[in-house]
């Protein structure tokens, strides 16, 4: 199985484009691929013997980048199976996330974060790299480094099942570091952490903040000395604000962020990643008893308390100019929804080119890729294809039925 890069040479043709940038899709385009990366753009190019494959009237875009997966999480089992199953169970079990993934169009994802024990994410990232499974390649934080009793601590929700603590958990400032510096020693590509509570855990609370502001400074700084950046989870506003101000890269949900804390992420450069789809869908069915059954009393009762919150945190995103890059939480619903996340942006406010930009060029920034999210020579060529205009219809987004990832052809629209 071949790794990036090692396609042959393809010239594409489709009857319109983005390039991941540009304010408006353009006409006509021909795009050559050589080496696994774009090699000309334009009415016409040298087509030099390559595969020519025309695509008809569909659109050509960036192949798509989801900033916030969860690769190893299974909906309907959620946390019992990292109790139940072994890493190889959990890792197999994946595979056909990763492929799944990579034919809707993401050709890159930062998975942020496995309870399972050992750090299984970063062997499937390596193993998509070297061409042993096929996925999107992935950036990998390995775990949710959580205080005791905060998000990550799911001691209490197991205490039935095992006799132990389950997560990464740290309390202290040299705890944390220690924490870190573990999780970048294994490899890891980046390092989460939960700042605040969340919805869907019984236990805690989206407003709590979980760790300390030298907690927070320490954990940061950990990291960055060893060149790593750093997310939270993060909803509500203090515990977003603690994070920016420790020097973290990117928040991780943010929606009970304050106008205020939304304006210091701007000033600091902080890039939002709002996984919109979730709060959505949660606040469009509060009324709807089907929908939350099986579901924690508790998740229903704190979407329905925060509610007005939500929707204003939601606008204030909107009205302003943070970084918004695309990430959606997949894994906590089932990742074929994963592309959702763009009407939901949408429905939330957000334009449909912000939204497209979230999971192309500003998504690339965000993970210091400027390789990836965009249609230029030079650019890796992972370039997607749909049939219709998601600038005119976002769920267009959906559609697509051509992937290329780093000049490997992935799948092909069916004749």
């Amino acid at each position: 199985m071949a790794g990036e890069g090692d396609g042959t040479d393809v010239v594409l043709v489709a009857g319109q484009w983005w390039d991941g940038l540009a304010e408006q899709p353009g006409g006509r385009v021909e795009t050559a691929v050589r080496g696994g990366r774009i090699a000309e753009v334009g009415p016409r190019v040298d087509r030099g013997g390559a595969e020519v494959i025309d695509l008809g009237d569909r659109m050509l875009l960036p192949g798509l980048i989801d900033c916030h997966v969860h690769t190893t999480m299974d909906p309907a089992r959620l946390l019992q199976a990292f109790v139940s199953d072994s890493s190889a169970a959990i890792a197999l079990r994946s595979l056909p996330v990763l492929r799944d993934l990579l034919d809707r169009g993401f050709t890159t994802v930062r998975d942020l974060g496995t309870f399972a024990g050992e750090p299984v994410t970063l062997a499937l990232r390596d193993a998509v790299a070297r061409g042993l499974a096929v996925g999107p390649r992935m950036i990998v934080a390995p775990h949710l480094i959580s205080s005791r009793g905060g998000h990550g601590d799911l001691s209490p929700l197991l205490a039935a099942h095992v006799q132990r603590e389950i997560g990464v958990l740290a309390d202290g400032p040299a705890a944390v570091v220690r924490a870190v510096r573990e999780d970048i020693r294994a490899g890891a590509d980046w390092i989460k952490f939960g700042a605040t509570g969340g919805f869907a855990t019984p236990a805690d609370d989206p407003e709590q903040v979980t760790f300390t502001q030298e907690e927070m400074d320490a954990l940061v700084a950990a990291a960055g000395d060893l060149g790593i950046p750093c997310t939270p989870h993060a909803y509500g506003d203090e515990g977003v604000a603690r994070a920016v101000r420790a020097g973290v890269r990117s928040v991780e949900h943010g929606n009970l962020a304050s106008a205020r804390t939304l304006a210091l992420m701007e000033e600091r450069g902080v890039f939002l990643v709002p996984t919109r789809f979730m709060v959505v869908d949660a606040l469009d069915h509060l009324d709807d008893d089907a929908y939350w059954e099986g579901k924690s009393p508790a998740e229903r009762e704190k979407f329905t308390r925060y509610a007005d919150r939500l929707r204003e945190s939601a606008r204030n995103v909107a009205a302003g100019d943070v970084r918004i890059a695309f990430g959606t939480d997949a894994g906590m619903f089932p990742h074929e929804n994963n592309w959702r996340e763009f009407p939901a942006l949408v429905e939330s406010g957000i334009t449909p080119l912000r939204a497209l930009r979230s999971a192309t060029g500003v998504a690339a920034e965000l993970l210091t890729r400027p390789d990836l999210g965009r249609i230029e020579p030079g650019a890796t060529a992972d370039l997607v294809a749909l049939r219709g205009n998601p600038f005119d219809d976002i769920e267009a987004i959906g559609r697509v039925d051509f992937v290329m990832k780093a000049g490997t052809v992935h799948r092909r629209p069916a004749r």
